[in-house]
C-alpha cells in the first residue's frame, strides 16, 4: 500500500512539473547567447557511441534540470551550424517588413541595403474561428490533406527556392554563393542549404508574429511544420532551429535528417556521411568527418532531434527503401528520445517506422500516431497520452546498447 501511495504520489509530481514545461516558446532561439568551444577537427575526441545530449560541450557534468537545458540547446545548435550546415544568421525584427496582400503573406529582410522577398499563401480552413494553428509543409505537404481539411487548421506551403532553390544541386545554374540568400550574406557562401532554408521558414514566422493573429488569422502558439524525403530533412532542421514552432513532423527524412551519421556510416547502401548531396551541408563536414573520421563529430543527428525538445516531434520511416538508413533513424530516435524523457516529457517525442508503401505517401497505419500528434500539439487537445514508439523491423533486433551508453 506504501508503495503504491508513493507511486502515486511521484507521479502526480512529475505530472505536474510536465505541465510546467512550455509547449512553445515566442522567441526564434532561447539559446541565441550562448557562448561554446569549437576546437579544431584535430582537437576533437574519437567518440565510438553515440554522444550524451544532455552533457555539457566541455565535457564537465550533464544538465541537471530542465532550466539548464536551453544553454545546453544552444551549445548544440551552434555545434551543428560550425561543423555541419553553416550559419543560420540572426535577424533583427526591425529588419522585416511585413503586409498580407489577400491571403498571402510577404515578407521583406533588409541588411546592408539589400532586400530579399519571401512570400507564403495561407489557405485558411472552412470550419472554427480564427485565429487558426497553421501546418506549413516544406517544399510540400506530403501528409494527406483530409487529416487538415476536416479539422480546424490553416495550411501553407514554404517555397524555399526564395531563399535558395533546388536548381543548386547542379546544372547550368548550381553552385554556391548566388542565390537570394547569398546577396545578403555574401560571407556564407560555403554554408549548406538547410541553415539557409531553415533561415527562410525563420523570417514567415517573423512576419506572421510582427502582424499578429487579427491581420493573419494565424495562431503562434501552434504551428507545425512537416515535409517528407529532403524536405522531411528539411522540416526537422526548421523545427530544431525556431522555437516558436510547436509541432515537427519529419515524414522520411533519411540520412543527415533524423538517421545517426555513426550508425548509417556502419551501413551499406543508405545515405551517410559519405553518401549524402553536399549542397545540403557544408563541403567541410565530409572533408573533416568523412569514413573514421565520423567518430570525431561532436554531436550526432539524436542532437539535432534533440533540438525541438521540449516541443512536439515525431519521426516517420518507411524501411521498404533502404537509402532512407531507417535503421540508423531508430538509433537516434530512441537516444534523443531519453531527453524529453529525462524532463518528464516523454510523450511530447514520437516515431513510427512502418513498411508495406511508397515513399512519401503514408500508410493507414500511420495516421493514427500523425492525428493523435496534431490534435493535441496544433488543437491542444489533451487526450493522447504514452508513448508512441512503432518499429516493428527493429525493436528487439538492433542493438541500442551498443550506441546509448549514457
Amino acid at each position: 500500500m506504501k508503495k503504491t501511495i508513493f507511486l502515486s504520489l511521484l507521479l502526480t509530481c512529475n505530472m505536474a512539473k510536465a505541465q510546467r514545461i512550455p509547449f512553445v516558446y515566442e522567441q526564434e532561439n532561447t539559446g541565441a547567447n550562448v557562448e561554446v568551444a569549437l576546437p579544431d577537427v584535430s582537437e576533437l575526441p574519437v567518440v565510438e557511441s553515440l554522444t550524451d545530449p544532455l552533457m555539457w560541450s566541455n565535457g564537465k557534468g550533464r544538465v541537471k534540470s530542465f532550466a539548464e537545458w536551453s544553454k545546453r540547446r544552444g551549445e548544440i545548435a551552434k555545434e551543428i551550424q560550425h561543423y555541419g550546415i553553416g550559419v543560420k544568421p540572426a535577424v533583427d525584427l526591425k529588419d522585416v517588413k511585413a503586409r498580407m496582400e489577400g491571403e498571402t503573406l510577404i515578407v521583406d529582410v533588409e541588411r546592408n541595403g539589400k532586400s530579399i522577398t519571401l512570400k507564403m499563401d495561407l489557405h485558411y480552413p472552412k470550419t472554427g474561428s480564427a485565429p487558426y494553428p497553421l501546418m506549413i509543409g516544406t517544399s510540400n505537404n506530403s501528409l494527406p490533406s483530409w487529416i487538415f481539411l476536416e479539422r480546424p487548421i490553416a495550411y501553407a506551403t514554404y517555397r524555399e527556392s526564395q531563399v535558395n532553390p533546388y536548381s543548386q544541386f547542379g546544372g547550368e545554374k548550381g553552385g554556391r554563393g548566388i542565390y537570394p540568400f547569398d546577396s545578403l550574406y555574401p560571407e556564407y557562401k560555403d554554408n549548406g542549404a538547410y541553415a539557409e532554408w531553415a533561415w527562410g521558414i525563420s523570417r514567415l514566422l517573423d512576419g506572421l508574429q510582427i502582424l499578429g493573429p487579427e491581420k493573419t488569422k494565424i495562431d503562434m502558439k501552434h504551428i507545425g511544420v512537416t515535409g517528407c524525403s529532403y524536405a522531411g530533412k528539411m522540416a526537422l532542421y526548421c523545427g530544431a532551429f525556431d522555437e516558436r514552432i510547436a509541432l515537427t513532423i519529419a515524414q522520411e527524412p533519411g540520412g543527415g535528417g533524423a538517421a545517426a551519421w555513426r550508425v548509417s556510416s556502419t551501413m551499406e547502401e543508405v545515405e551517410s556521411i559519405d553518401r549524402t548531396d553536399y549542397h545540403w551541408f557544408q563541403e567541410s563536414q565530409k572533408t573533416n568527418f568523412g569514413g573514421e573520421n565520423v567518430k570525431k563529430l561532436p554531436y550526432d543527428q539524436h542532437e539535432l532531434c534533440a533540438l525541438v525538445c521540449p516541443r512536439a516531434l515525431l519521426l516517420l520511416g518507411n524501411p521498404d527503401y533502404k537509402w532512407l538508413a531507417d535503421e540508423a533513424m531508430y538509433v537516434s530516435a530512441n537516444a534523443a528520445k531519453k531527453v524529453w524523457q529525462a524532463f518528464g516529457i516523454g510523450d511530447r517525442m514520437g516515431y513510427s517506422i512502418q513498411a508495406g508503401h511508397p515513399h512519401c505517401m503514408l500508410p493507414s497505419v500511420q495516421c493514427p500516431e500523425v492525428e493523435a500528434f496534431v490534435d493535441r500539439f496544433l488543437l491542444g487537445k489533451e487526450y493522447m497520452r504514452g508513448n508512441v514508439g512503432i518499429a516493428p523491423m527493429f525493436e528487439g533486433k538492433v542493438d541500442l546498447e551498443r550506441w546509448i551508453k549514457w
